[in-house]
């Protein structure tokens, strides 16, 4: 997702590349450890080297995005973040640390389909009682469930609870004969199921059951240029996105 990021904001004439950050790369030519032309920079060790830079784009990993976006928030520069594995307490440490002048976008995915199907599901959950999250990707991830799924669910529930239809139906299953058939639980009991394969970028399906029928809202993102849209258009927009924004959302008006 760095080296996407990279190449993306190089192919845009109004966006400038400034420096790439990678303590594993550094010194070397980021042409050369990202698969680009002419960008003319060496990669930096830390966000210290990123003198001049008004937005940071952070894809590593949580114990790392928080040190990474702490330093943005203190230095007066705008963050967007698409790491995942924060929990709630992060997310409100987040809150306070972007509450001058630097803003934040934190999205679990950039890409705009993603963000669709979510308020999709989230359009469906308060008139079916029974749904499941399968979500899909690379095994390379190194969390599970996906940021994805878990922002998912917490919107399919907060869209029950307004709509007053509480938790979700109850599961009918008495003997798990193999620990951990059923997935994790989200939200209100919604069952989770993560696969990490090879071959997998990121996919989710969310299905619904209701009486006689059943309704899927899936999502495949089959190369990881599907999340540059998304990156660029929060890039673009998170200077004028005060605090902390969750999700493209509100970006796309969703």
């Amino acid at each position: 997702m760095g080296t996407a990021t990279c190449a993306a904001v190089l192919a845009e004439a109004d966006l400038e590349l400034v420096v790439a950050v990678d303590p594993v790369a550094a010194g070397r030519p980021l042409d050369e450890v990202a698969g680009v032309r002419g960008s003319g920079l060496t990669v930096a060790a830390s966000p210290d080297e990123a003198a001049g830079a008004e937005v940071m784009v952070d894809f590593t990993v949580a114990k790392a995005a928080r040190d990474n976006l702490r330093w943005c928030a203190d230095h007066g520069v705008h963050a967007v973040c698409g790491t995942t594995g924060f929990d709630a307490a992060d997310i409100e440490s987040l809150r306070s640390w972007f509450s001058g002048d630097a803003h934040a976008i934190v999205a679990p995915n950039f890409s705009i389909g993603a963000a669709l199907m979510m308020r999709c599901a989230e359009l469906c959950a308060p008139f079916v009682a029974g749904a499941e999250i399968i979500e899909l990707h690379h095994e390379r991830k190194r969390d599970a469930p996906s940021g994805t799924s878990l922002e998912t669910a917490r919107r399919m529930q907060a869209a029950r609870d307004a709509a007053g239809t509480g938790d979700w139906a109850a599961d009918p299953t008495e003997t798990e004969i193999v620990a951990g058939t059923r997935g994790g639980r989200a939200q209100g009991g919604l069952h989770v199921h993560s696969v990490r394969l090879p071959g997998f970028v990121a996919h989710q399906e969310v299905i619904f059951g209701l009486k006689g029928e059943t309704l899927s809202v899936r999502h495949d993102s089959l190369d990881r240029a599907s999340f540059m849209p998304g990156v660029l258009l929060a890039v673009r927009g998170v200077a004028e996105s005060e605090g902390l924004t969750v999700g493209l959302g509100s970006l796309l008006g969703l």
